[in-house]
């Protein structure tokens, strides 16, 4: 019987360990498939308030400004679009694919002091800057005091 001595290492089954930990995780965040990377995304906004107005700026980059539509429908800004996977290199050839590809849409409830008829978006550099502009009646007003007389 011939038998066969094997170094021990008492790291190779915690290595293990965490390969499986992390394929878990990967696979509870992305979906089933390591696909869905290219199918799921959001792009991340900064929405702040000036005196006048709003503003939304959201990151877009790779994005083509065709393939960007926002669009304002009772009460509720819409941003949709889609950043393609690019066709120029043979998917065999990446070795890392981590940023997210396909359609996406975000949708934000505009308080009732937006002039939804006035606002105006402008696109550079890969961020998209929405600008919202507020009624003018909801603007706010300072109030003179004045002095009554007294009699």
């Amino acid at each position: 019987m011939a038998t066969s001595v094997i170094r021990w290492d008492p790291l190779r089954n915690l290595t293990t360990l965490q390969e499986q930990m992390n394929r878990l995780f990967e696979s509870s965040f992305r979906g089933q498939s390591d696909e869905s990377a290219l199918t799921t995304w959001a792009p991340s906004v900064d929405i702040y308030e000036m005196e006048n107005e709003l503003v939304l700026k959201a990151d877009l980059p790779e994005v083509p400004e065709k393939d960007i539509d926002i669009h304002v429908e009772n009460d509720m800004l819409t941003l949709r679009g889609e950043r393609k996977f690019e066709q120029k290199v043979k998917q065999d050839n990446y070795l890392r694919v981590e940023r997210a590809y396909g359609a996406f849409s975000r949708s934000f409830s505009l308080p009732n002091t937006v002039n939804t008829e006035a606002i105006k978006a402008e696109y550079k550099n890969g961020v998209l800057t929405v600008i919202m502009p507020k009624r003018p009646e909801s603007k706010p007003k300072q109030v003179k005091i004045t002095t009554a007389s007294g009699n």
